[in-house]
């Protein structure tokens, strides 16, 4: 008898590691992917300033393009989910993680959609 039961709980197993797998990746998809930046190539020319300055451990050139991207951002430029993704990878580089916020901006600058 516990051999019927067998396969029926490799199939609920199998089911539940199935759905665990789709949740994650609708996590991912929805909530961790990064924001767009969008289609203008200034825009764009700034964050690629910014990997620059952070590579470089430049605080000078930091606060640079943290200006630069204010002055997109307040201009609409910039949409505001992108803005509040730099602003944590400025926040990480000022506090000295150069690397993790590097690494972010890296994976940030990746994800984005060339129009």
């Amino acid at each position: 008898m516990p051999s019927d039961l067998r396969p029926r709980s490799t199939a609920v197993m199998a089911g539940g590691i199935a759905l665990a797998l789709l949740t994650a990746g609708a996590w991912w998809i929805w909530s961790g992917a990064p924001p767009q930046l969008g289609p203008d190539e200034q825009v764009f020319d700034a964050v690629d300033a910014l990997f620059t300055a952070v590579r470089a451990h430049d605080p000078q050139l930091l606060a640079d393009c943290e200006l630069r991207l204010r002055n997109f951002a307040s201009s609409g430029q910039l949409p505001a989910a992108a803005v509040r993704w730099l602003d944590e990878v400025i926040v990480m580089a000022r506090a000295g993680n150069w690397r993790p916020a590097a690494e972010n901006l890296y994976d940030f600058m990746k994800s984005q959609r060339r129009q």
